[in-house]
């Protein structure tokens, strides 16, 4: 099952996405429809609430009086903590009723007004945002709901703010035109990458890799991009395990592949093969694989890449004291604070690449595969150097 999250600022028209969403097949569980389900007559919830607040809570016909709620359970902070305690283990329980019962789906998506507020993101494989400047939103919610401006505005302050949700997110939707725009955008993304990432999440296939080309970092979020997954991965392996950003896309304002490297550092091999089908289920298949250290030395670890076609990792799992672990982590700090050594290490990487490029690169995943490995290989050399330098303990 590929789990979604979708979000979006009051206003932005998030339930018309989540509708064009199921037109494409997808399962929708909604947070609020849950969240009306516990509270509804004959619910223990109710019960339980009215035994807590008061019969007052509850209207003539026996159902829950929001308003009367309200005003008994925001009086104090101890009488919200009394409500939170009551409500949130309800809406989780009944929203794992809902996920267990849609177990065989492809693909379902969880709509979540308050996703990004409550620090959601990391549980799901992909998180979309519906995005809409809040100008319009509160334009909208004064023309379409009829509400004063004052009151639009103080709905939207309570929420979090557009920069927020975006950098919360792996994808943004743009909602703010024409709806026809909007549902060729899902059509695109459905087709494009979810669909595509459902199929290699369930078949534990990595994505085809990008074209082996470098990418100006202004271009890219690649911090906030890691950030992201590193909360998926450290959610999915209950934060057992440090996870480090690594690579040329852990450098500021160094070119770099499109490809996220991380690794994982683990206490032995065991764990990390113990390890490998949770990642798989996260959306990282992986298989025991060995750095080259040169001088024909190698040192095991298992290997995991995305299953996600928009979004390229490299995770490597390694031993915490290895060799390869601590060159990775020494040559990140290397290229982050020596200018001269950053600069040449892009020029060859320039260099290399322009040998290995074909045009038809990026067309042809196969050949793709093929570029990207023989130009790791051809960086072996340079590596082996910097390892005398950075580690040397592993040469005596």
């Amino acid at each position: 099952m590929l789990r979604i999250g979708l979000t979006g600022g009051i206003g932005a028209g998030k339930s018309t996405v989540s509708q064009m969403l199921v037109d494409h097949g997808a399962v929708l569980i909604d947070a609020d429809s849950i969240a009306r389900e516990v509270v509804a007559p004959g619910q223990p919830l109710l019960t339980r609430l009215a035994e807590t607040f008061g019969e007052q809570i509850l209207d003539d016909d026996g159902g829950l009086d929001r308003a009367g709620l309200a005003a008994a359970a925001f009086v104090d902070a101890e009488h919200t903590e009394k409500l939170n305690g009551l409500m949130h283990p309800a809406i989780r329980d009944r929203t794992a009723e809902h996920f267990a019962r849609h177990a065989d789906a492809e693909i379902v998506v969880h709509d979540v007004p308050l996703l990004v507020e409550n620090s959601m993101t990391p549980a799901y494989h992909l998180n979309l945002l519906v995005d809409v400047p809040a100008e319009v939103r509160l334009r909208r919610l004064m023309d379409s709901r009829g509400m004063a401006r004052d009151d639009a505005a103080a709905r939207i302050s309570r929420q979090a703010d557009d920069d927020t949700r975006r950098g919360a997110c792996d994808v943004i939707i743009d909602n703010s035109g024409p709806v026809e725009q909007t549902r060729d955008t899902v059509g695109q993304l459905i087709a494009d990458r979810i669909r595509p990432f459902a199929a290699n999440l369930a078949q534990h296939r990595r994505a085809p890799l990008p074209r082996l080309e470098l990418i100006d970092p202004a271009d890219r979020d690649w911090a906030g991009e890691a950030e992201r997954v590193i909360a998926k991965l450290n959610y999915g392996t209950e934060a057992r395990f440090p996870v480090e950003h690594i690579g040329s896309t852990s450098v500021p304002g160094l070119p770099a592949k499109d490809v996220v490297d991380l690794q994982l550092l683990v206490p032995d091999l065991a764990a990390a093969e113990e390890l490998a089908p949770v990642l798989a289920e996260l959306g990282y298949p992986g298989r025991r694989l060995a750095d080259h250290l040169g001088e024909d030395g190698t040192e095991e670890k298992w290997f995991h890449a995305n299953a996600d076609p928009g979004r390229a990792v490299n995770l490597h799992v390694r031993v915490e004291d290895s060799v390869a672990a601590r060159f990775a982590r020494a040559f990140r700090d290397l290229l982050r604070t020596d200018d001269g050594q950053r600069q040449h290490y892009l020029e060859l990487k320039r260099e290399l690449i322009a040998r290995t490029h074909r045009p038809a690169q990026g067309l042809d995943p196969d050949a793709n595969h093929a570029a990207t490995n023989t130009y790791a290989e051809a960086k072996e050399p340079y590596f082996l150097t910097m390892r005398r330098r950075l580690v040397p303990d592993s040469f005596a």
